[in-house]
């Protein structure tokens, strides 16, 4: 099974947010596990860039030993356009996702993806379910 890690998970673990780090640092260690199953969108990695500071360097750096980025183009910039989401940053995820053939976004946002193609699933249950 092939999953498109959300940027909010990739945060919740860079910036070990309290709340929400250890379902999404379990994913992670199941993408640690499984390389090449995690992907996350080219643009995530500006993001992370820009909130973790000074650190983000070394997070993208270890993060690229075991997740990929998903392959986009300009056709999957139209395409996230076109796809009937109103958050254009969550469609370019599903865009993203589509393009990496993945099976869900795990993501803590799923009300912003309950129009997507790709199924969003939560970090937790993820792990619970899906994993289990």
């Amino acid at each position: 099974m092939r999953v498109l890690l959300d940027t909010d998970v990739l945060l919740d673990v860079a910036l070990r947010r309290a709340a929400f780090f250890e379902g999404s640092a379990a994913v992670m260690d199941w993408a640690e596990r499984e390389p090449g199953r995690a992907a996350v969108a080219w643009h995530s990695l500006s993001n992370i860039a820009y909130l973790v500071r000074p650190s983000a360097r070394q997070f993208i750096r270890d993060l690229l030993h075991f997740v990929e980025v998903a392959s986009v183009s300009t056709n999957e910039a139209r395409q996230a356009l076109d796809l009937a989401m109103s958050d254009l940053e969550d469609a370019m995820q599903v865009s993203a996702a589509i393009s990496f053939r993945a099976a869900f976004v795990v993501t803590r946002n799923l009300r912003h993806y309950r129009r997507s193609p790709i199924t969003a699933i939560s970090p937790e249950r993820f792990v619970g379910s899906v994993l289990a």
